[in-house]
C-alpha cells in the first residue's frame, strides 16, 4: 500500500470519548475542517465498528468520497448508520473467515463484505489491496488505532489535542495496553506543532514505515 495515515484526536489526558450518551466532541471546527480536506486524498477510510455503533459518524470528505471500510465479527452495525450511506462507492465490511456467513447475513446488501484470514493490520491491509485500494486513512477507535501503531504499519500519524481533562468520566484511551514498535528507543519524527482552533495537532512521520 502507498499511504497509511492515521487521525485521532483526544482530551489533554489521552482519551478519545467519555461516558455519556451523546457523541464527545474533542475536535475545533477548523480541525474538522482539515481532517474532511485530508479524506479526499485517500482511496479509503477505515473506522472501527463499535465507533460507527457510538458515534454514527458521517466520514465526509470534501470533494472525491474515499471508500468506507470497518472490520467486524458480529455484524452488528445499525442498517441506518450514516457508514452506508453517502456518494461513492459502496462501503466495505471486513469479517473473519469463521464469522463471515453471520456477518454478511446480518448486513445484507448493504456493503461488501469481504472475508480475511487474518484481522491484524497487515491482514486488512492485504485485503484491501485486492480491492484495488491502495492509500488508506485510518480514524479509530482505540482497538483500530493499536491495531496499526503496534505493528507499525503507518506513514504519518496526525494527533489532535483538546484543551481539556475528561477525568473519571474518560472511556476509552487513545491506544489499548500493549507492545509497540515506536518506544523510547525508537521515537517518530515530529514534523510540526500546530493550532487549528482551540486544538493543537500534532504532525509525525514514521520513518521506520514498513510500507517502503
Amino acid at each position: 500500500m502507498k499511504a497509511i495515515a492515521i487521525s485521532a484526536a483526544i482530551s489533554l489526558d489521552g482519551f478519545l470519548d467519555d461516558d455519556g450518551a451523546e457523541r464527545l466532541v474533542l475536535s475545533s471546527r477548523e480541525d474538522f475542517a482539515e481532517v474532511r480536506a485530508l479524506r479526499a486524498n485517500y482511496d479509503a477510510i477505515f473506522v472501527g465498528a463499535e465507533t460507527i455503533r457510538r458515534d454514527d459518524p458521517s466520514l465526509r470528505a470534501d470533494g472525491r468520497q474515499p471508500r468506507r471500510v470497518t472490520i467486524t465479527c458480529s455484524g452488528a452495525i445499525p442498517h441506518g448508520a450514516r457508514f452506508f450511506a453517502g456518494e461513492g462507492a459502496r462501503s466495505v465490511v471486513l469479517a473473519p473467515r469463521d464469522a463471515f456467513a453471520e456477518v454478511r447475513e446480518r448486513i445484507g446488501g448493504l456493503a461488501d463484505v469481504i472475508s480475511i484470514d487474518r484481522g491484524d493490520a497487515r491482514g486488512i491491509v492485504a485485503a484491501l489491496e485486492g480491492l484495488g485500494i491502495s492509500s488508506l486513512f485510518v480514524e479509530g477507535g482505540a482497538h483500530v488505532l493499536t491495531t496499526f501503531l503496534s505493528e507499525g504499519l503507518f506513514s504519518r500519524l496526525r494527533l489532535s489535542i483538546a484543551p481539556f481533562f475528561l477525568g473519571e468520566r474518560g472511556r476509552a484511551r487513545f491506544v489499548e495496553p500493549g507492545s509497540f514498535l515506536h518506544d523510547k528507543d525508537r521515537r517518530l519524527q515530529l514534523l510540526a506543532v500546530r493550532t487549528l482552533g482551540n486544538c493543537a495537532v500534532l504532525d509525525l512521520e514514521n520513518t521506520d514505515d514498513a510500507l517502503r
